[in-house]
């Protein structure tokens, strides 16, 4: 029997994919707590990932020329890229100080958050609509997150408050991201996204640093090995090109499915690399019924896309990624001369499906989604899944 090659590519991105996240994630948490590596200072460790982040994007657009840089105006950076840079440091931020507090597991289950966050989010800012469908799982998740927190053994206010204000930071920037970028016609791919976020992070960061973190580290008790640190940015760096890979070889519903194992995995994997984060039957309880709200809110919104989407012509989502991330070395193709006036260049469609169906991946920390770049995003709002 003929084995199909492309099949087999695209199972070995998935996994690829489910690899690098968990190991991200993982490798995160090993860095962080004082238990191992010994780096208690999430801040810095997020600083370098987005000044490392930052250099290899310049390279490769100006020096490499491997992509284009899009016509930014100092106007639409200090309007659209700087509130996004902001929310989306403060997420990473918060979100790596949470792996000081509490397990891997826990905080994975607490991600089940996320749809919460940014469909209140969207409401809030008018982006989306309040549906009773919608808001029903929305509860489900909430009570299936308070039932596995009811069974987490190790409990910490703390970290579950680091964890959820990073959830709402995240989901906040996703509503920003399709208000002020994509609603102006400004696409990037995940090069140009880490060209002109991860500075303006970086920045950002530096501030809470000078404060928090800066006094408390002292020469003689900072263990920096430099591989590490090197290896850690390049990880989460892979992460971010195997997610737009993904994206543009699957769709929407393999990306979720792949998802869902990743998250399975990850807690059980997170127990055996660090043992002292056991879960409980109430954990797995409470998370499973939490995912299944998940799992019902991820078909209502792919279910609305299809339906808004059935009389636009499909295009093939691999080769449209392909086409997106040549990108022709032309910057009108990432940013029209109009300004976006001009409907047919803008990148979101504006609607509730391309944020509501924004696949988040928190643990890919060098992309403005956090786990999808813009491309990735559009194809998902703009083609069936």
């Amino acid at each position: 029997m003929m084995i199909n090659k492309e099949l087999l590519l695209t199972y070995l991105y998935i996994l690829i994919y489910i690899l690098l996240s968990s190991g991200v994630i993982l490798y995160n948490k090993w860095v962080l707590s004082p238990k191992y590596f010994n780096f208690p200072f999430p801040i810095t460790l997020t600083m370098i990932h987005m000044g490392f982040s930052g250099v290899v994007a310049f390279f490769l657009i100006r020096v490499f020329k491997v992509v284009a840089p899009v016509r930014m105006t100092w106007q639409i950076y200090a309007t659209c890229v700087i509130p996004i840079s902001a929310f989306f440091a403060s997420s990473l931020w918060f979100g790596n100080t949470a792996y000081l507090h509490i397990s891997v597991a826990f905080i994975q289950m607490l991600k089940a958050l996320m749809p919460v966050a940014t469909y209140l989010m969207a409401v809030t800012c008018g982006t989306d609509i309040l549906r009773c469908d919608v808001f029903v799982n929305m509860v489900l998740v909430s009570v299936g997150v308070v039932i596995s927190s009811y069974g987490e053994i190790h409990f910490n206010i703390v970290g579950t408050l680091y964890q959820v204000t990073g959830i709402f930071a995240e989901a906040l920037r996703l509503v920003l991201t399709q208000v002020l970028l994509q609603r102006r016609g400004l696409t990037l791919n995940p090069v140009t996204s880490l060209y002109y976020i991860a500075p303006c992070s970086f920045l950002f960061l530096l501030v809470p640093w000078l404060l928090l973190e800066q006094p408390m580290m002292q020469i003689s008790q900072i263990q920096f090995n430099f591989w590490i640190f090197f290896s850690n940015a390049l990880c989460a760096l892979a992460l971010n090109f195997a997610i737009f890979l993904v994206i543009g070889r699957t769709g929407a519903v393999t990306i979720r499915v792949a998802g869902v194992l990743k998250d399975w995995i990850l807690i059980a994997l997170s127990t055996v690399v660090f043992p002292e984060s056991a879960i409980t039957g109430l954990n797995i309880i409470g998370y499973a019924i939490a995912l299944c709200g998940v799992v019902m809110y991820n078909y209502l919104k792919v279910k609305d896309v299809r339906a808004s989407n059935q009389l636009l012509p499909v295009e093939n989502i691999p080769e449209r990624a392909t086409k997106d991330w040549k990108l022709d070395k032309k910057s009108s193709d990432l940013f029209p001369a109009d300004d976006g006036k001009n409907g047919s260049h803008v990148a979101g469609n504006g609607g509730i499906g391309s944020l509501s169906d924004a696949i988040g991946d928190e643990e890919a920390p060098l992309l403005p989604t956090a786990r999808l770049s813009h491309i990735g995003r559009t194809l998902l709002g703009t083609h069936n899944a």
